[in-house]
């Protein structure tokens, strides 16, 4: 709705207003008069008719009221969804705005993110992302920047910025940084419908490829991940034999397609990071060596302390625990707001029997994380 709004009014702010509006009438007339057929045609109908109904009150609007009143295919049944939101994917990722005004501007227009969790997603404050956004807003205005996807040779400008806020709208969903959901499946299946779309544009493109095979991999095993009362079950503890072996195929497909373009990149190495997990029958049969292997790999191409992390949790099964802290323990100063960090650090130390300190780190794993099932798992923890 936002999209296909934007699209004709070029607004942000008034076609996020107006979706709000519609929502918020939904929520008035559906429990009374019952759920309509179509309900997405209601809300764009509502939402057309808030829109012309507003823009009849400012005058300096007519133009763009000239356009709503023209453009009677806008809220058709059968509004391109997946064109429209690609549309305001690229806008966002435009080279025009800064990186972290792409990703956080993108976040909110095209996922709907809350301003709080992409500033918990960017590990800074929602103030910080507030400004981002409409400092975004008006560069966009400002520019003139066209609602459109940009020519071929064009595209690969924002492919980076495109790939990554798909990146980060997926994990949001996959494990929530906050709210009352440990997580949000139809975020995540969202993300990988609009990686889908990518992939489909951009055929030969080998990191949308790994992008999509990677949640693909993800989502294969999203049914395990919880158990009846909403706890967080760990990958060593999941029930192999319900993962969706389809989706495992498919994403293995896309991860051989992308192999023969040979031009590697980090998503296809975490994909097949998570294709080791996904090959692997039991937890006792995972390749850790292989594993280690691609975590080098991906430290070399996008280093960062989180995968430095990812990689010395690895190490842990392969070498022991004493070996791992060694290496958690050097990234004390770039994670200590992280609570992976902690929470890991805690697991290597009490598998060295330094139980006090263990729960320590998970105390302080507490403070940082607002996600309810991994706070009910390190409280489980701390009571043992």
């Amino acid at each position: 709705m936002t999209a296909a709004l934007v699209r004709t009014l070029g607004d942000f702010d008034l076609a996020e207003e107006l979706v709000q509006e519609a929502l918020l009438e939904a929520i008035e007339h559906w429990p009374r008069e019952g759920i309509p057929e179509k309900p997405g045609a209601w809300l764009l109908t509502t939402a057309r008719r808030k829109a012309l109904d507003q823009l009849r009150r400012q005058a300096r609007y007519r133009d763009k009221l000239a356009q709503l009143e023209g453009a009677a295919n806008l809220m058709r049944d059968d509004t391109a969804e997946g064109d429209d939101r690609l549309r305001l994917i690229f806008i966002c990722c435009h080279p025009a705005l800064s990186r972290e005004a792409q990703l956080a501007l993108t976040l909110r227009a095209v996922a709907g993110m809350t301003t709080a969790e992409i500033a918990r997603a960017f590990i800074t404050s929602e103030a910080t992302i507030a400004q981002r956004i409409v400092r975004a807003k008006r560069k966009i205005v400002e520019a003139n920047i066209p609602y459109r996807v940009p020519a071929e040779a064009d595209m690969g400008e924002r492919l980076d910025e495109v790939l990554a806020v798909l990146y980060l709208m997926f994990n949001e969903g996959y494990l929530a940084t906050g709210g009352e959901r440990a997580s949000r499946r139809d975020l995540a299946e969202d993300a990988a419908w609009l990686a889908g779309l990518m992939v489909r544009l951009m055929p030969e493109e080998p990191e949308a490829l790994g992008l999509l095979a990677l949640m693909r991999l993800h989502l294969a095993r999203a049914d395990t991940r919880f158990d009846d009362a909403g706890n967080l079950i760990l990958l060593q503890e999941q029930d192999r034999s319900r993962w969706d072996q389809e989706r495992v195929a498919s994403a293995m497909v896309l991860l051989q397609r992308a192999a023969s373009l040979r031009r590697t990149g980090p998503y296809q190495i975490q994909a097949a990071i998570a294709a080791c997990h996904a090959e692997a029958r039991t937890w006792a049969q995972t390749d850790w060596r292989q594993i280690i292997a691609l975590y080098d790999a991906l430290i070399e191409l996008s280093p960062s302390a989180v995968v430095q992390l990812n990689r010395a949790i690895a190490r842990r099964y392969l070498e022991g625990a004493e070996v791992a802290l060694s290496d958690v323990e050097a990234l004390a100063e770039a994670l200590d707001g992280y609570y992976l960090f902690h929470a890991t650090r805690a697991e290597l130390l009490r598998d060295l029997a330094r139980e006090s300190e263990a729960r320590q780190a998970i105390a302080r794993a507490l403070e940082l994380t607002a996600n309810p099932a991994e706070r009910a798992l390190l409280q489980r923890r701390l009571g043992n």
